[in-house]
């Protein structure tokens, strides 16, 4: 069994640079598409309401499409469906960038939402390819790449939005083209034909996978740390740009440079802190820390009344970049060699189901307080509420930890 996944291994550079190209062609957009939305939008609270209609409309075609290209990728391979979505991404990108009206831009985003599978798609690759006991350094390892596409995207998101709003999207467009290119030319297949399973759509559909995750022996309560997580996290990632605008000023440049730091810190932690970690903390107690960090660093973003006290407590949430590699090694670990596809496409259906709910959360609360004075304390609200889905998470998190104890 080691023999074959060391045969495979030289394929683990390759995977990591496909997602650190994709997640710095993400990365270009962030600090540039609120902005984008605000040009079609006449006040700041009708901004973050298209802001959040638009962040669902991604959100939702992911939750639907992501099952499906997980159960693909079980079926015919890794390789042609990472491909598919490298190519349905730039388009999407393209599209963006030559939108003219809201509903043109609301549209195109759709189609990305669809294509953009290729994390979870990645994570299955990472577990073809590993060793279950090697399976959350390396997803680390995957963590740390994003972080780095966060580094690099959008401090270029932003210096590049500076110039033209539209120039951003194009960048994207090309990288994810050219991340297309080189898996076709570069990238193996990880998943051997006799692994391979039949595809079904009665399995593929979202409701049906997620049954099957809450299933999986030895998962249980995660799939709530997954969810509450996963909430809390797209809550941020919608209602960043404009709270830093609201509550400090900031623009496209100042984002672009707090989402980098956000970046560096995924990197430091996944790619350096995180096998160091393992080798003094199991997987669901270096959760269990991740998630007390997590919930002291929502709270302490939201009341922070100057725009340097955010990159205090960037650095301060070290912990908290532990969370999501550590829950996806418990329930990868739980899964059979020949579902990894599905299983890990069920665990990205759950958090694009989950990237659907927070903008119609978050976006509404933002705009509730959008008319506050800059540096008011109530423009956190947002985060305020992520703190309190992440305590949530903790409470589940204890609750697997005491039962995995009394089981071993």
């Amino acid at each position: 069994m080691r023999e074959k996944f060391r045969s495979r291994e030289a394929a683990m550079p390759f995977i990591m640079l496909a997602v650190l190209l994709d997640m710095a062609a993400i990365g270009v957009i962030i600090p540039v598409l609120p902005a984008l939305v605000g040009s079609f939008s006449g006040s700041q609270a009708d901004q973050a309401y298209w802001y959040g209609v638009t962040a669902v409309a991604f959100g939702l075609s992911n939750f639907l499409a992501a099952p499906v290209l997980g159960a693909l990728s079980d079926r015919y391979g890794r390789r042609p469906v990472l491909l598919l979505g490298f190519m349905g991404l730039g388009v999407s990108f393209f599209g963006t960038a030559m939108s003219t009206t809201l509903w043109g831009l609301i549209a195109v985003r759709t189609l990305g939402g669809a294509m953009q599978a290729n994390a979870a798609i990645a994570n299955a690759y990472v577990a073809d390819i590993s060793a279950p006991e090697q399976r959350a350094k390396r997803f680390g390892l995957l963590g740390a790449m994003m972080g780095l596409g966060f580094i690099v995207g959008p401090v270029m998101g932003g210096l590049l939005g500076a110039i033209d709003l539209h120039l951003p999207f194009y960048v994207a467009g090309g990288l994810t083209l050219l991340n297309g290119l080189y898996g076709y030319f570069v990238l193996p297949e990880s998943l051997p034909a006799a692994q391979r399973k039949a595809f079904s759509w009665r399995s593929a559909n979202p409701a049906s996978s997620l049954r099957k995750l809450g299933q999986l022996k030895g998962v249980g309560p995660l799939v709530g740390v997954v969810a509450f997580s996963a909430l809390a996290q797209f809550v941020l990632y919608t209602v960043w740009v404009l709270y830093n605008s609201f509550k400090f000023g900031w623009g496209p440049s100042e984002n672009g440079w707090s989402l980098a730091v956000v970046g560096i810190v995924a990197v430091l932690v996944q790619g350096v802190l995180m096998g160091r970690l393992l080798k003094r903390y199991a997987p669901p107690k270096l959760a269990i820390m991740g998630l007390v960090s997590s919930v002291i660093a929502y709270t302490l973003w939201g009341a922070a009344t100057e725009g340097w006290m955010m990159y205090a407590v960037i650095a301060f949430n070290l912990l908290g970049g532990t969370v999501n590699a550590s829950v996806q090694s418990m329930i990868s670990s739980a899964a059979d060699s020949k579902s990894q596809g599905q299983t890990m496409g069920a665990v990205s259906a759950l958090s694009s189901l989950m990237a659907v709910v927070a903008p119609m959360l978050g976006a509404p609360l933002l705009a509730m307080v959008s008319h506050l004075p800059q540096g008011d304390w109530r423009i956190g609200a947002p985060f305020f509420f992520c703190a309190v889905l992440q305590v949530a998470s903790l409470a589940l998190a204890v609750m697997h930890l005491r039962r995995h104890r009394r089981l071993h």
